[in-house]
C-alpha cells in the first residue's frame, strides 16, 4: 500500500517537476530583464532624460508620437515642466526627441517586463507546472513588479512641480525596490535549482547569517548610491581616500534637525557611502576567510565566498575609478551595473545556505 501511495505522489508530482526547470530559466529571464531595466534607467537619469515625459499613461502610453502633431504636443507639455524653463529652455525639437526616447524606452521596458512575466505565470500555473509552496511567492513577486511602476510615477512627480530634477529619496526607493525584485526572482531562482542538490550539507553551517549580512549591506550601499546620485554628490570631493584633504571632512553634520544630513547633505551622503563600501568589503574578506578555513563547508560555498570577495573589491576599485574621473557616463553606468552584479553574487551565495532547508519546507 504504501508502495502505491508513493508511486500516485511522484506522479501527482510530476507535472509541477517538470515544470521547475522551465519556470527556473522563465525566472532567469525576469532577472536578465529586470538587470535592463535598472542599467536603462541608470542612463535615463545620467541623461537627465527622466522628466522628458510629462504624463503617466499605462495604456496609451506605450504607442510613442508618430507624426509630427503628436511630437508638438509632446514637446509642449515638457515645456511646461520647471526643468525646460529653468535648464533646457529654448531646446529644439531634436534635443527634445534625444531625453524623450531614452525616458520612453525605460517605461517601455517596464511594461515589457511585466507582459513577460504575467503571460507565463499564467500559463504555468493553468497547467500545473508551478508547485504549490512557490504560487503565493510569485503572486506577491508581480504585485510588487506593479508597485515598482507606480513608484517610478512618483519618483517623476516630484521633478514636475517646484524642482528640476527628482527627489533623491524617491530615486533611492526606486532604485531599491528594482534591485530588490531582481533579488527577489533570483532567489526564488536558487530555489528551484538547488533543491536535493547533494554538494550541499544537510545540517546547517555556520556563515549563513554573515552572507544574509552582506546582501543586507549591498541594498545599504545600493539606496546609498541612489542618493548619491540624486544629490549629484559624486561630482564633488573627487579625491581618494581623502576627503577634503581629511579623512574625515568637515561638515558632516551642519544641517538641522540632525538626520537630514544622512538624506540632504553632500557631504555626508557621499561619506556614509564610502564608509558603507569599506564595512561591505571588510565583512566580505572576514566572510571568506572564515569560510575558507571551515571544515564542514562544501567547496561549493567556500568558492561563492571567494567570488563575493572578488565581486565586491572590483566594484570598491570600479567606484574609485568613477569618483576621480569625475562621473564619465561609462563608468558611473559601469559602476551602477557592476553594483547590482554584486548584489546578485551575494543572493546566490546566500541562497545556497538555504537550499537543503527550503527543499524541505517544499
Amino acid at each position: 500500500m504504501s508502495a502505491e501511495i508513493t508511486a500516485n505522489e511522484t506522479m501527482e508530482r510530476t507535472p509541477a517537476q517538470r515544470g521547475r526547470v522551465w519556470v527556473r530559466l522563465w525566472l532567469y529571464v525576469i532577472v536578465a530583464l529586470v538587470f535592463g531595466m535598472v542599467m536603462l534607467g541608470g542612463a535615463t537619469r545620467l541623461t537627465d532624460s527622466g522628466l522628458s515625459i510629462t504624463e503617466w499613461q499605462p495604456i496609451h502610453g506605450v504607442i510613442p508620437p508618430l507624426s509630427q502633431s503628436d511630437w508638438d504636443e509632446e514637446f509642449a507639455k515638457y515645456k511646461l515642466s520647471p526643468e525646460y524653463e529653468r535648464v533646457n529652455k529654448g531646446m529644439s525639437l531634436d534635443e527634445f526627441k534625444g531625453i524623450f526616447w531614452w525616458e520612453w524606452a525605460h517605461r517601455f521596458l517596464g511594461r515589457f517586463v511585466g507582459f513577460v512575466f504575467f503571460v507565463p505565470l499564467v500559463f504555468f500555473w493553468l497547467t500545473g507546472r508551478i508547485e504549490r509552496w512557490l504560487k503565493p511567492r510569485l503572486v506577491l513577486l508581480f504585485a510588487v513588479g506593479g508597485f515598482q511602476g507606480a513608484i517610478g510615477w512618483w519618483m517623476v512627480t516630484s521633478g514636475l512641480v517646484d524642482r528640476v530634477d527628482v527627489s533623491q529619496y524617491r530615486l533611492a526607493v526606486h532604485l531599491t525596490f528594482a534591485s530588490g525584485i531582481l533579488s527577489y526572482a533570483l532567489w526564488l531562482a536558487q530555489r528551484l535549482g538547488a533543491q536535493g542538490d547533494e554538494r550541499l550539507p544537510v545540517e546547517p553551517i555556520p556563515g549563513r547569517r554573515r552572507a544574509l549580512v552582506l546582501v543586507g549591506l549591498a541594498f545599504v550601499q545600493i539606496f546609498l548610491g541612489g542618493l548619491v546620485a540624486g544629490l549629484h554628490a559624486g561630482l564633488t570631493y573627487n579625491t581618494w581616500p581623502l576627503m577634503d584633504g581629511d579623512l574625515v571632512p568637515s561638515g558632516l553634520m551642519m544641517m538641522d534637525p540632525a538626520w537630514v544630513n544622512f538624506f540632504e547633505n553632500i557631504t555626508t551622503v557621499q561619506f556614509q557611502h564610502r564608509c558603507d563600501a569599506y564595512l561591505l568589503l571588510a565583512l566580505a574578506l572576514w566572510h571568506w576567510w572564515a569560510t575558507r578555513k571551515s571544515d564542514v563547508a562544501p567547496r561549493l560555498l567556500k568558492s561563492g565566498a571567494a567570488h563575493a570577495v572578488g565581486a565586491v573589491l572590483a566594484q570598491a576599485v570600479l567606484g574609485i575609478a568613477t569618483l576621480l574621473l569625475v562621473v564619465p557616463f561609462g563608468f558611473a553606468l559601469a559602476h551602477q551595473a557592476l553594483a547590482v552584479i554584486v548584489l546578485m553574487v551575494l543572493v546566490v551565495h546566500a541562497a545556497r545556505f538555504y537550499a537543503v532547508r527550503d527543499a524541505r519546507i517544499s
